[in-house]
């Protein structure tokens, strides 16, 4: 380890580097920064700091460094020749003395006493300049051992945070005065007794200070405390001792009262300004930190930029992978949204004839139908700034910063026009404001809604800004924001028809590897799933391919679309939850009560499959029935999809001597199409066409007691003769009822085939186009001659609905 060597340094040859720095010229101070170098070797790394006039250029470590080598290779050329001429002059002055010697010897005898001065005045005869602690040594190598490299680097934070600690401990440590601790005995033995007290100061009526008349070493008195436990105790003690040395009342030792507080409790009356302080640097890093992640008002941003919009910004630039191409299903909705596109790429076109851009529209529906998507969409295919935000983005736990953010994102869509804003889930702070919403004071998401409905309305017909807007929840949304001027038009985007999900199978198609010889797999697909929405069919999709991958098959097959669709319906197969040979037949009657009345009576839905193996966290099995893409339900439809929902209780009735939970799931949905018969579609001769629904949110039901009683008996009669048609039907199939039973307990899972196989085909004509379009094929009907039993003739299932 090379030996360290000691230095230091002066505000002087600090100086006097600073003034050989080329860093410094006439005209003023530049940005220092780099190297500054000390006696003996070493340099010290100081921080970047801007003076006066500072300028541009910054040299680096190394190029400082090699400067400062070259500076001293030029003093040592200049040393050296100064030293050879000093030496040639001190030859010549040793001749002369010698000379002298003799007639000298008295100054020699001095001068050899003070060499010292002998030295000083050579040297200033010479004019030789002698080296100071801030100059470079002659011939230092800067390439040795001895040169070192110190670097100190401090934030901001570390130099305050030392600066406070400092302060901190020297006010803690430092006192003028210095205090000894004794007991009451020894004060009054050795300082009362003696009449050495001065005086006595009752601190915080805990502690007694004593001054006495004794001087320590800095000429100041000596200072003692004790401890007391009350001031009561300690004046009358005081008292009794004073009295008992005959103390005259003038000659007594004065007593003060004074309240001081210690260091560390005004240290703590200052906690929480440090904690706010704290708290508020928390969120300046927080907000800086999470604008780095994009979006426009972020950056920068910090604490002072809380009311900057959110919002991330798409253009023409920006890499979006979702394009119109990948929308399927919503064609209607696509055209809406296209007409946007288009006036803003030509408004021209529309303008000469007078056409006038829509301000806005409300894109709605349930959830998962694709708002979202569409809004993707026109972000990749617009060309115009595409502003994106959620809108709880808006609302924050300072009052104001919604409103700020609404003003700051209109206005950098003003500045970027022609341009589109998208605000998701609008419902967040569009709801409608009312007597529902008594809350009292300035709400801060009605601040905001307020600010949006002037933003909106604001607009100079010049400023092509259209504003697009998702939520599945239309009918919260207050008035002023759905009339003509702000959103002027509703697009709403429904659960996709048959054609729509075969499309949006096409589109997911094509990122798996399937098997190509399935003919029609996107028909059939979508036939076997009404009621999907495109989150659904997506799911779906990657669901098989899931199971294809589990499986080991090198291509999704048919087997697997059908076990993702029970995955998506009825959820996670559960096998390993085994049940007792006799609650495993319950289950059995119970599913083919469900498909005896769904295959026999005429307006239920085509039956496609019929399980009893458990799925999800609470279905023993379950039956799966393919409902058409009807847009409008008839009487005769709600009677039988009732009867055949509680043909699962009705069987258990018929078969067992008890019944099971297992029909709670059925008697909800058979309640609520019962109530809305009655209450909503005047299909109730008791009760009339009126509609007596409850609204969201309501507190109080629209019609009196005796109307309630009136609609709890009219539910009560239309589920009875549900229940009793249902009743009668099973009975009259009882053999057949037995028959599927105990199939599904030898197979588990029974499709449509073998239903034929045990029950002959349905008496009725299919009446699902979805049907007979892409699956009838697949379910021929089988020869009745060879299944005598199960030939429609042999039993009609009109008799058994008579009653």
């Amino acid at each position: 380890m090379p030996k360290r060597s000691s230095w230091t340094a002066g505000t002087r040859s600090f100086n006097s580097l600073l003034q050989r720095s080329p860093a410094v010229t006439s005209s003023g101070w530049k940005e220092v920064s780099g190297p500054v170098v000390l006696s003996r070797g070493f340099k010290i790394s100081m921080p970047n700091f801007v003076l006066p006039g500072g300028g541009k250029d910054r040299k680096t470590l190394k190029q400082r460094r090699q400067r400062l080598i070259e500076e001293a290779k030029k003093r040592r050329r200049a040393a050296g020749e100064e030293e050879a001429a000093a030496a040639s002059r001190q030859e010549q002055e040793q001749e002369n003395e010698q000379n002298h010697e003799e007639s000298n010897e008295d100054g020699n005898r001095n001068k050899d006493q003070d060499p010292n001065s002998t030295k000083s005045s050579k040297s200033s005869k010479d004019g030789k300049k002698t080296s100071t602690p801030g100059d470079i040594p002659p011939g230092f190598d800067f390439n040795s051992k001895n040169f070192r490299v110190v670097e100190f680097k401090f934030t901001m934070n570390q130099i305050l945070f030392g600066v406070f600690a400092g302060v901190m401990v020297f006010s803690l440590l430092s006192s003028d005065e210095q205090f000894r601790e004794l007991t009451w005995q020894d004060f009054k033995t050795q300082y009362l007794d003696k009449r050495l007290v001065q005086k006595l100061t009752v601190v915080n009526n805990s502690v007694v200070r004593v001054v006495t008349t004794n001087l320590v070493a800095n000429g100041q008195h000596e200072v003692l405390y004790f401890t007391i436990g009350s001031v009561e105790s300690f004046e009358r003690h005081l008292e009794e001792a004073q009295n008992a040395l005959k103390i005259p009342a003038h000659e007594r030792v004065p007593v003060t009262y004074t309240e001081e507080g210690s260091m560390l409790s005004s240290f703590a009356g200052f906690i929480p300004t440090f904690l706010l302080l704290g708290f508020l640097l928390w969120m300046n890093r927080r907000a800086m930190g999470g604008a780095k992640a994009g979006g426009v008002g972020g950056p920068g941003g910090g604490i002072f930029g809380m009311g900057q919009s959110r919002a991330h910004l798409y253009n023409s630039m920006t890499d979006v992978k979702v394009k119109f191409e990948d929308v399927a299903g919503m064609d209607e909705a696509k055209e809406e949204i296209l007409e946007f596109v288009k006036f803003l790429k030509d408004p021209k076109k529309y303008e000469a004839l007078g056409a006038k851009i829509p301000r806005g529209a409300i894109l709605s529906g349930a959830p998962g139908t694709g708002k979202t998507l569409i809004a993707k969409a026109t972000a990749g295919e617009a060309g115009v700034p595409f502003f994106s935000v959620s809108g709880s983005e808006f609302i924050e736990m300072f009052t104001g910063v919604g409103a700020s953010r609404v003003r700051d994102l209109f206005k950098k869509a003003k500045e970027a026009s022609p341009s589109i804003i998208f605000i998701d889930e609008i419902d967040a702070i569009g709801k409608s404001r009312g007597k529902a919403n008594m809350r009292g004071g300035n709400d801060e998401r009605e601040a905001t809604l307020n600010q949006l409905l002037v933003e909106m309305d604001g607009f100079d017909s010049n400023e092509h800004v259209v504003v697009l807007a998702g939520t599945n929840r239309v009918d919260v949304l207050d008035k002023a924001l759905l009339r003509p001027g702000r959103f002027d038009r509703h697009i709403n985007i429904d659960v996709p028809s048959l054609d729509g999900r075969k499309a949006i199978f096409e589109v997911h198609l094509q990122k798996i590897r399937y098997d190509k010889t399935i003919t029609q797999l996107s028909g059939k697909l979508a036939a076997m799933t009404p009621g999907f929405a495109g989150a659904d069919i997506a799911n779906c999709c990657n669901e098989a391919a899931l199971v294809a991958a589990r499986k080991g098959a090198s291509l999704v097959e048919m087997k697997h679309f059908e076990q993702a669709i029970d995955r998506v319906i009825a959820g996670l197969e559960r096998k390993s939850r085994v049940l007792r040979p006799d609650k495993r037949k319950i289950v059995a009657y119970h599913e083919a009560g469900h498909a005896i009345c769904g295959w026999f009576l005429k307006y239920a839905d085509p039956l496609v499959k019929v399980s009893i193996i458990p799925h999800g966290s609470a279905a023993l099995g379950y039956a799966q029935y393919l409902p058409p893409d009807a847009y409008i339900t008839t009487e005769q439809q709600f009677q039988d999809r009732m009867a055949m929902a509680l043909g699962g209780r009705v069987s258990e009735e018929i078969h067992f001597d008890s019944v099971t939970v297992g029909a709670s799931d059925d008697f909800k949905r058979v309640t609520e199409m019962a109530s809305a018969m009655v209450t909503q579609y005047g299909m109730s001769s008791a009760v009339g066409q009126v509609s007596l629904s409850r609204q969201q949110g309501a507190v109080q039901k629209p019609y009196s007691e005796t109307t309630g009683t009136l609609i709890d008996n009219e539910i009560r009669r239309i589920i009875e003769n549900a229940h009793n048609r249902c009743k009668q039907l099973l009975e009259e199939k009882k053999v057949e009822v037995g028959l599927v039973a105990e199939e599904l307990l030898s197979k588990e899972v029974l499709g449509r085939q073998d239903m034929i196989r045990l029950l002959g085909p349905r008496p009725f004509p299919e009446r699902n186009d979805a049907f007979d379009k892409y699956l009838a094929d697949d379910f021929p009907a089988p020869d009745t001659a060879k299944n005598p039993k199960s030939s429609p003739s042999s039993s009609s299932p009109e008799a058994g609905l008579s009653a």
